[in-house]
């Protein structure tokens, strides 16, 4: 399993910071409640142009980690810089640079889409005509266009999360938090606002905070993952997964039955397993090193079988994660 920091330009444990290079900037954050730790000497980072995922079980400290963030909560010890300021020095300029979508964002069922959109805009102090135009800009971008006349309260779920979002971008901010932004979403709805985060990526830095790890694989380059309070793992996705030493992966295009009957002759039992993918194709993991993937392959050819992939197996991030947050990692 990968160890801490696999990316080796993360800033976990930089002696200071360094704005020029990032958007978000966590330096040693701790916060206590009483005697309770909810976030401890935690240390990240987030470049622009990337989407970051902060996983970790409930209870982890992620939404704290969003409070401190975004000023709402100060940290009892640590810093934070957003676009190169601290947080803690210019509270109201950093923030005019974070755009914050909460779990269960507070929106006013009796308003329209747009009328709650215009209203956002004036509480982030914008005037006059320039706040139609964020409002609609940002609806825009969020895909909430078409709803800008209902009620909100009439709204679908996965249009009011476009609504949320929309709030959340308005003024254009270059850091998006994104708190549980498929919760409660239908699969067409999840697809829909993955979508938009891989887009919204391309230009500002987006941290999501989930428990939900398909969220972190369909949307994120990176990932930092929360136990107590504490950053037990972080870094790219890719470095995170990399296959287990010994074991490889052929999905084949043919039914599980033929496939054993394939390999029955060449194989050792309990060298393979074998899984139906669905009734037309079969994935075989096997363990061992790359000559005995090869002789499989050949036998496999050989029987007329039409091999799809074949290569080192990758680590699902569930057991990534279950690692991690168990102290394994």
């Amino acid at each position: 399993m990968p160890a801490l920091a696999a990316d080796p330009g993360a800033c976990l444990h930089e002696p200071r910071l360094r704005s020029e290079c990032h958007v978000i900037e966590a330096l040693n954050l701790t916060r206590t409640f009483g005697a309770v730790v909810a976030v401890s000497n935690l240390s990240f980072c987030v470049r622009p142009g990337e989407a970051v995922g902060l996983l970790g079980p409930n209870g982890a400290g992620k939404t704290t980690t969003f409070r401190l963030l975004t000023g709402s909560l100060s940290a009892s010890s640590g810093d934070i810089r957003i676009m190169g300021r601290r947080l803690a020095d210019s509270p109201i300029e950093a923030r005019r640079h974070i755009g914050y979508m909460p779990e269960n964002a507070p929106l006013y069922p009796e308003m329209t889409a747009g009328e709650y959109l215009t209203f956002r805009a004036e509480l982030a102090g914008v005037r006059g005509k320039r706040r139609r135009q964020l409002s609609l800009e940002a609806a825009e971008r969020a895909h909430a266009s078409s709803e800008l006349g209902t009620a909100i309260g009439h709204l679908s779920k996965g249009f009011r999360q476009r609504v949320a979002l929309a709030a959340a971008l308005i003024g254009r901010p270059d850091v998006l938090l994104l708190d549980e932004p498929t919760a409660g979403l239908d699969p067409n709805q999840v697809e829909d606002v993955r979508d938009l985060v891989r887009e919204l990526a391309k230009e500002r830095a987006v941290l999501v905070s989930t428990h939900i790890l398909s969220e972190v694989e369909a949307t994120c380059e990176r990932a930092l993952v929360l136990s107590q309070g504490k950053l037990v793992l972080e870094g790219r996705l890719a470095e995170l997964q990399r296959p287990p030493e010994g074991e490889y992966v052929i999905r084949v295009r043919a039914a599980r039955a033929e496939v054993e009957g394939a390999i029955a002759v060449a194989m050792q039992p309990g060298r393979v397993e074998l899984e139906a993918l669905d009734a037309e194709r079969t994935q075989l993991t096997g363990h061992g090193d790359e000559g005995a993937m090869n002789r499989l392959l050949s036998t496999l050819l050989q029987r007329d079988v039409k091999v799809e992939e074949a290569g080192p197996r990758r680590a699902r991030l569930s057991e990534v994660f279950q690692a991690a947050t168990k102290g394994e990692a």
